[in-house]
């Protein structure tokens, strides 16, 4: 029997809310969307302990459940790259309609959806067997992030010249429905109802330095949250490429929301569900994404302007470690091999 690996892209699993961190191998896997190799960080020692390299301009990261593989996708290829889990050496590159962004896993490990963000925009759906592009679904306006619903039901991208989110019925990979937003969409989680449903979907959006709350059965916005305000001389106002508000992930215990300002360059803790601000952390300059570790105790966030992770404990709400990276880290994930 194969070994399993999870991944946590910042969605609720619950299965893994419990596992001891030092019951399993732990990976944070680092993109460096401005250089050639992603990394892979051991949170036990907080060091870089791998490298994948020769992906250039590297963006989305995602692991095959069954631990076998990474994907990757590389900007400056159009490609999707996939590389040995054991050895990480680059073993395929898989061509795509256009330009990607970030990717998506279904939870039996046989479709791979990527981002294209190059118009007019579609979500590739990859076939993880043969490793070819099975089909892509057309969507208004180039996508940026895809992510696949806790539950295993939905795809749901959202684009951020289409100013709209695009849900997708996994099982028959047509779009349902779709949610005009006010701004473009950046970057999304998820939590979920007693039986495992999408309860809420958490947005980011172009300029606004928050979240807005989308009720799933609703399909409509039922909230805007605003993260605070700080003093002008605080506050970082140049290059956050229309994003001020860029990360937010909820831990594995489905107890926090973490949500990233690149603006206030700092992480906020909210309690779920009831949304209630806990507290803050500051972090490296331009925070770009976040990642829990299973036990939920520990943040990494990617500073893209500092070229460093830093580690951020959740219930003191503090920085507790910073490592250096590559050039411009964005996405990263969690990747847990028993």
């Amino acid at each position: 029997m194969k070994k399993r690996t999870t991944v946590l892209p910042g969605l609720l699993l619950a299965a893994l809310a419990t596992l001891p961190l030092q019951a399993a191998t732990v990976r944070i896997v680092q993109t460096n969307s401005a250089g050639d190799s992603v990394m892979l960080i051991d949170p036990a020692t907080n060091t870089v302990v791998g490298e994948i390299k020769e992906i250039e301009v590297n963006h989305g990261a995602a692991v095959a459940p069954d631990g076998s593989r990474f994907y990757i996708t590389n900007e400056a290829e159009s490609t999707l790259d996939i590389a040995d889990a054991k050895t990480l050496k680059v073993t395929k590159h898989i061509p795509l309609t256009n330009h990607p962004n970030n990717i998506a896993v279904s939870k039996d490990g046989k479709r791979v959806y990527v981002a294209i963000v190059g118009g007019p925009g579609a979500v590739d759906v990859i076939d993880a067997a043969s490793m070819t592009r099975a089909k892509s679904i057309r969507t208004e306006g180039g996508i940026h992030n895809v992510y696949v619903t806790p539950d295993g039901r939905f795809v749901v991208a959202g684009s951020i010249i289409g100013k709209k989110i695009n849900v997708i019925d996994q099982a028959k990979e047509e779009i349902v429905w779709t949610l005009a937003t006010e701004e473009g969409v950046r970057p999304m989680a998820f939590d979920v109802n007693p039986d495992g449903s999408t309860k809420r979907i958490f947005a980011q959006l172009s300029g606004f330095n928050g979240f807005v709350i989308v009720d799933f059965a609703k399909q409509q916005v039922v909230d805007k949250i605003k993260l605070p305000e700080l003093p002008p001389a605080e506050r970082v106002t140049q290059g956050l490429q229309g994003s001020p508000s860029h990360g937010l992930a909820i831990a594995p215990d489905g107890k926090t929301l973490c949500v990233l300002s690149k603006m206030n360059t700092r992480v906020y803790m909210y309690s779920l569900p009831e949304l209630k601000l806990l507290g803050e952390s500051k972090v490296g300059h331009h925070p770009d994404w976040l990642t829990f570790t299973p036990d939920s105790k520990r943040v990494y966030v990617a500073n893209a302007g500092s070229n460093s992770v830093s580690v951020v404990d959740v219930a003191g709400r503090k920085e507790i470690a910073q490592i250096p990276v590559g050039q411009v880290p964005k996405r990263n994930i969690t990747a847990v091999l028993p």
